[in-house]
């Protein structure tokens, strides 16, 4: 029974008739107040009235000159005070002794009471204390009849009703008070009662304490989550975001509340977000990062409330994921050729052991003057040490899938760009560039450049060209070849496929950058083909 384990339902319903008891007990005795008061201002008016209708009889202004005035005035006062329903009608001499009075034993006695301002001739009214008890009287005074000296006071009339008469009448209107006043009451305990049961349903029936700590633990995990945590509304707005999902986004506070469709996010982002449909593990770019998206149906005691989709951060991971395969496939390469090497070193040696050791020379030097000759082409003009190593090992990795890499023009200035973009960049560039080749018949190359050229703006600029003589792209393709999801290839039920060009778009556009597509055609050898050209400001 202790109140403050009440749920917040009872605890308003409480307070709610508390408050409305108290509000119609006032307005109970305000109204009961202005009744009396009304009930007294009527009770004066009417005895004035009678009074002065007394007063003017010409039986009185006869009547009190008369030798013996009770003989003909009692009956009259008597009459009069039945009729007009006042408790007494008293007619008195100018000095106050009695004619009349509803008691005949008090007939000759004084009055008790004020009748100062009425022997000077002036009308007046008060509630006194007299034989009848309080009551609310007027006195009125009576005029000498025509023949006699005007304005003389000939005698006096007093009229009164008692406040026990005007309390058993105020007595209906009370009950009709209280009456109404419960009826309200009953009305308003009503509409409380509920709008308490509407609030349990909405707060499930939770004390404020407990919504209190709901709330304060709801917003302490939020603040917390190390993943971005979103509810959209089954209508597709935004209507709960923590703080990492509008890091992550990229948005203001401002955005919970508006539809996804107007955050400004990627337009595969947004119908992710908005559509509501069930998604798993989804990569999506979101201005320079790579999210990994999650979204299921929000849904209590069967009714779908919205979606509640989380967003987990894998740029980083991703990039390094890049450089891992790189160094996965350089490996792969090295120990390839290792293998080979072995086979080669015991061609030597036998060639050696068969006394032909200039043929034994000549073998191992050949072997060895092209390999020398790359190395010596990338370290020599490739000021990036990332960028040369990455070359070599594709060129081993090319060589080693039957396609030839060809390393075009290469003046690569040191820190021309950063160099994990320059990895994202090139490296995904060429394995697209790999994968094309390998789509189409022979001969298969891969053509790479990488040089610095004057910009439009005064200033310089990496300018890196891969070409492949792979089947070329589709003209419609070109726009949406750096899409996220975009692919030529089967997805195979990878997740993630189509996010490479992808990454070198938003690579490039983070350094300031360009990236188009063209697919010239048959070239000069007869070898069609696609060729991706990067504009980087040094």
């Amino acid at each position: 029974m202790d109140p403050r384990r009440w749920s917040l339902a009872r605890q308003l319903f409480a307070l709610m008739a508390l408050g409305l008891a108290v509000v119609v007990a006032v307005g109970v005795a305000a109204a009961y107040v202005q009744a009396r008061e009304t009930a007294l201002d009527a009770a004066r008016a009417r005895a004035l009235a009678v009074a002065f209708a007394v007063a003017q009889a010409p039986e009185v202004r006869e009547g009190v000159t008369a030798a013996d005035p009770s003989v003909t005035l009692q009956p009259y006062a008597e009459a009069v005070r039945a009729g007009s329903g006042t408790d007494f009608v008293v007619v008195m001499s100018p000095a106050g002794r009695r004619f009349t009075h509803p008691d005949p034993a008090r007939i000759g006695q004084q009055f008790i009471g004020h009748i100062e301002p009425a022997a000077q001739g002036r009308a007046f009214t008060e509630t006194f204390t007299g034989s009848l008890g309080p009551s609310v009287r007027a006195v009125v005074p009576v005029l000498a009849p025509d023949g006699g000296p005007p304005g003389r006071v000939v005698g006096l009339v007093s009229v009164g009703i008692t406040l026990e008469s005007v309390g058993r009448a105020l007595a209906g209107q009370v009950r009709g008070l209280l009456a109404a006043g419960a009826v309200v009451l009953a009305a308003c305990a009503v509409a409380a009662w509920l709008l308490s049961r509407r609030l349990r349903r909405q707060t499930h029936g939770l004390g404020a304490a407990e919504l209190k700590a709901m709330y304060e633990y709801h917003d302490a995990v939020l603040h917390a989550v190390r993943e971005g945590l979103l509810i959209v509304g089954r209508d597709g707005r935004l209507e709960l975001a923590n703080d990492e999902a509008l890091r992550l986004l990229g948005l203001g506070t401002d955005a919970v509340g508006r539809p996804t469709s107007e955050l400004g996010l990627p337009a595969a982002l947004g119908a992710a977000l908005g559509e509501g449909a069930e998604r798993s593990d989804e990569v999506h770019l979101a201005g320079d990062r790579v999210l990994v998206v999650n979204a299921a149906p929000a849904v209590w005691e069967g009714r779908r409330l919205g979606t509640v989709v989380t967003l987990r951060d894998r740029t980083d991971l991703l990039a390094l994921t890049g450089e891992l395969d790189s160094v996965r496939g350089l490996a792969e390469s090295l120990r390839s050729q290792a293998h080979e090497a072995a086979n080669r070193l015991h061609s030597v040696v036998s060639l050696i052991e068969l006394g032909r050791p200039g043929q034994a020379l000549e073998f191992a030097t050949a072997e060895l003057a092209g390999v020398q000759e790359l190395t010596d082409r990338v370290v020599g003009s490739v000021g990036e040490p990332v960028l040369a190593a990455l070359l070599l090992g594709k060129a081993a990795q090319a060589a080693e899938r039957g396609v030839d890499l060809v390393p075009g023009d290469l003046d690569v200035p040191p820190d021309a760009a950063d160099p994990r973009d320059l990895v994202t960049i090139v490296g995904n560039l060429l394995d697209n560039a790999l994968d094309a080749a390998l789509s189409a018949p022979p001969p298969r190359r891969v053509v790479v450049s990488a040089v610095r050229a004057p910009a439009a703006d005064g200033g310089g600029e990496l300018v890196v060209t891969v070409a492949d003589s792979g089947p070329g792209l589709d003209p419609a393709d070109a726009d949406r070849a750096f899409t996220r999801g975009w692919s030529t290839k089967p997805d195979g039920g990878l997740v993630g496929r189509g996010i490479g060009l992808a990454l070198v778009g938003q690579a490039v556009h983070r350094n300031g950058g360009t990236v188009t597509v063209s697919s010239p055609g048959p070239a000069d050898d007869g070898t069609p083909g696609a060729v991706f050209t990067v504009r980087l400001p040094l």
